[in-house]
């Protein structure tokens, strides 16, 4: 190499693609960084007054502007040290100093203006996210109208392909990822199957309705008001539930919702007051019973709650669009699908007949168990957005109300009526394929 080519030109030319490839490196290691940090720990970081992370997160709010910026600058910084790389190149080599150029520049911009910069950032996305977001702002405000026209550029041309953009998928992507967050903990031994449960349900109540989780209308105990006073004190003594619907002539004909203790008051009344010759016999359950309180089954879950703490009630008749009774919903229902099943001492648990495993790796199930406990409890994904309830499953599947022995396959299982009590899938073996 002569002398004459060492000059000052040269070392400066060495300096500036030398630069610009750590600005390359800079600006490749923000965009990942930027990306890859969870919103969650920055949101958290910058409410702890951490240095930088209120900036981190102000640069992530627009992440079509953020990328735009940053890509911008990186392609700015490739494009001129490979052009100084170039010409440098063809100074000492002449013609074929093109390719020698583009062989260095491809290498050096690779290793440490892509991959060296990009798997730091990725292994430590926040604390790099803090350092750069301030520097990165700046840069966003500064390209902000070079950015703006490209976006219209690019969102012009996406129309005319029939591309839209949706403002809620950003709100749904992060549910999306906060549930895949819990599912992908799970699967990897950091968090428990009850916790998963727990959180997960708690995701799923926006998205879940009454109609899914409500007692069905057959299920349900109701105390008929024609009834003598001695009758009615011994059905509610012997229930396992503290509130009960009242009703006249048919179950569709709802006047109210007693109470036990309401009625253990009304009783204490009238056998210690004024009229305590009377006893029993003067008790008027409907003096005694609640206003019934009907929501529509297409209600949300979390919306039924609020109405609950909002009412300070716990107990609602579950009506459909016409106005016949469905069923009926409490709020432990709804935590139940948080926490998994609630019990006390008056409850009748039929553990034995609920789910029952046999050695050949089947389940036994009730035709009334809900699909989204069976999946709980096995950790199975069977469908439930065609029916609520393993019965209705099959039903679904196999488009006919099957009889006792016939068996069905889809959904990777294998289901088989073993009890059929009138139109009424009473028992089901089920079994992975």
């Amino acid at each position: 190499m002569e002398p004459a080519l060492l000059d000052s030109a040269f070392w400066l030319t060495i300096l500036s693609i030398l630069g610009l490839l750590l600005l390359s490196a800079f600006f490749s290691g923000s965009e990942t960084a930027l990306t890859a940090a969870s919103r969650g720990k920055l949101k958290s970081q910058a409410d702890r007054g951490v240095p930088g992370a209120a900036s981190a997160m102000k640069a992530t709010e627009d992440p079509e502007r953020m990328i735009g910026a940053l890509l911008l600058g990186n392609n700015i910084v490739n494009i001129l040290s490979a052009s100084l790389a170039t010409a440098l190149m063809t100074r000492i080599l002449g013609d074929s100093g093109v390719a020698f150029a583009t062989l260095g520049m491809t290498l050096l911009v690779l290793v440490f203006g892509e991959v060296l910069p990009k798997t730091l950032a990725i292994t430590f996305p926040e604390p790099v996210a803090l350092r750069v977001a301030p520097i990165i702002r700046i840069l966003i405000v500064v390209f902000s109208p070079v950015v703006g026209v490209v976006r219209a550029v690019v969102r012009a041309i996406l129309a005319l392909i029939g591309v839209r953009a949706n403002p809620d998928g950003r709100m749904v992507a992060m549910r999306e990822e906060i549930a895949g967050a819990i599912s992908l903990g799970h699967s990897e031994g950091a968090v428990e199957k009850e916790d998963r449960d727990r959180l997960l349900g708690a995701l799923d109540l926006s998205h879940r309705t009454v109609e899914e989780i409500m007692h069905h209308r057959r299920t349900i105990e109701m105390i008929d008001a024609d009834k003598t006073p001695g009758q009615i004190v011994t059905q509610v003594l012997a229930s396992a539930h503290t509130r009960l619907p009242v009703f006249r002539d048919n179950d569709e004909n709802i006047l109210g919702v007693v109470h036990a203790k309401d009625l253990l008051r009304e009783m204490d009344r009238l056998i210690r007051g004024a009229d305590a010759a009377q006893g029993l016999d003067a008790l008027d359950i409907l003096k005694v019973a609640m206003k019934p309180y009907f929501v529509p089954e297409t209600t949300p879950l979390d919306e039924q709650m609020r109405q609950f703490l909002k009412r300070r009630t716990h107990f609602a008749l579950v009506v459909d669009e016409y106005g016949a009774l469905r069923g009926l919903i409490t709020l432990e229902d709804i935590l139940e699908e948080i926490v998994g099943e609630i019990t006390d001492e008056f409850d009748i648990v039929h553990r034995d007949t609920t789910l029952k495993r046999t050695p050949d790796g089947s389940v036994l199930v009730d035709g009334a168990m809900t699909i989204r406990d069976l999946n709980r409890t096995t950790d199975w994904s069977l469908p439930d957005d065609q029916a609520n309830t393993i019965a209705g499953l099959v039903i679904h599947g196999a488009q006919v109300i099957p009889n006792e022995g016939q068996a069905f396959s889809f959904h990777g299982f294998r289901f088989e009526v073993t009890q059929r009590v009138q139109n009424r899938l009473a028992k089901l073996k089920i079994r992975p394929l």
